[in-house]
């Protein structure tokens, strides 16, 4: 919605568009100074971005088999202080990523 309004605000305004749209202006703004300075970010969101390049890493140092546990397990011996089920949570993402990835380089070898 953030795009939409970035597109149209010129011609109708933040607050007319607000006012259709199921967005409080303050929300739009609070978004947009996100997007200006990382630092407002959540702090939650922060520690995500760091811990999933963690995440990754041990992921594909160990050829992408490695479950949710053995992840967590090797995060713990590097001293990386995280939950077990941030671990799930982010890997969820990353293996659906790679998913992803895996399945557009198997139909780019079919063709």
């Amino acid at each position: 919605m953030v795009g939409f309004i970035d597109d149209h605000r010129e011609k109708f305004g933040v607050e007319p568009i607000c006012a259709v749209l199921p967005i409080a202006p303050s929300l739009y703004y609070a978004l947009k100074a996100r997007e200006r300075d990382p630092h407002r970010r959540p702090a939650r969101a922060r520690r995500d971005e760091r811990l999933g390049e963690h995440i990754g890493r041990v992921w594909r140092e160990n050829r992408e088999v490695y479950g949710i546990r053995k992840v967590w397990k090797q995060l713990r011996r590097e001293g990386q202080a995280v939950a077990r089920c941030t671990v799930a949570r982010l890997m969820r993402r990353l293996v659906s990523l790679a998913k992803t990835q895996s399945a557009a380089k198997c139909l780019i070898c079919r063709l």
